[in-house]
């Protein structure tokens, strides 16, 4: 497990503690959309607060699942600002959409983490509710549907459908933000030079940590592809790209 969803598993669970113990500890804590403009620090503490066991389970469950592979992806700055980020859009959307309904729960920021892997890991299969095999993206986009239908029909008691859409929408704005003018984008052509797979050979030799943070999203995104569905799978401009990181093999002879 990582650092950070460690933490935030750790501090959920103790506030929820407290949450049995002392009664009243939530009432400062508590999102109340209406009240949000004089109580602005509510936009961050309702994400540790949670109306039962049940529910405080399945959004650790959620983040236990998901963000370790996130976090280490992202790191440990970008990945809190993801959580953070997508928690207080839940709040937000709340307040524009839904402003007399008080909020709990870590959800929003869940979604947030749960969009970045299926953004990464889009063809990773997981049970939906436990019992439907799905694809990420395909739980992501259900999902998104699910709480928007929900939403604009009358949400489901005790569920802030709008806070689930705002921890998506902030997620989403987030990692298109820190994916601007990424290795990917900047070399994308229209035509690209043929890389011969002698080239990419070596590709498990890529030092990672060596590569400029602007393009070491890609690689590791690419490289991920290539651990899942080798080295065929990609197109003419992953090839090229990675090649510009793969290290000579040396058990290749050198022309004569």
């Amino acid at each position: 497990m990582t650092t950070w969803v460690r933490n935030l598993l750790i501090a959920n669970i103790v506030v929820f503690f407290l949450e049995q113990t002392s009664p009243g500890f939530a009432n400062a804590l508590v999102l109340v959309p209406a009240y949000l403009v004089t109580r602005p620090w509510t936009a961050v503490t309702y994400m540790f607060l949670h109306a039962s066991i049940t529910h405080i389970f399945f959004n650790m469950l959620g983040l236990y699942f998901f963000g370790p592979r996130v976090e280490e992806r992202l790191g440990a700055r970008r990945f809190l600002w993801l959580y953070f980020l997508s928690g207080i859009s839940g709040a937000v959307l709340s307040t524009l959409l839904a402003p007399r309904s008080p909020v709990v729960g870590a959800s929003a920021a869940v979604f947030g983490v749960m969009l970045a892997f299926a953004k990464f890991w889009p063809d990773v299969q997981f049970l939906l509710f436990f019992i439907i095999p799905v694809q990420a993206r395909i739980a992501v986009i259900l999902m998104v549907v699910m709480a928007l239908w929900s939403g604009i029909g009358g949400s489901r008691s005790g569920v802030a459908d709008f806070a689930h859409l705002g921890g998506f929408l902030g997620g989403w704005l987030y990692l298109q933000w820190i994916t601007r003018g990424t290795g990917s984008k900047r070399f994308r052509s229209k035509t690209v030079a043929p890389v011969g797979r002698d080239t990419l050979s070596n590709w498990k030799g890529v030092d990672v940590g060596r590569i400029h943070e602007v393009n070491r999203d890609e690689v590791n995104r690419i490289l991920d592809k290539i651990s899942a569905k080798g080295l065929a799978s990609l197109t003419p401009q992953e090839r090229l790209f990675l090649s510009n990181f793969v290290p000579p093999d040396d058990r290749v002879p050198p022309p004569t």
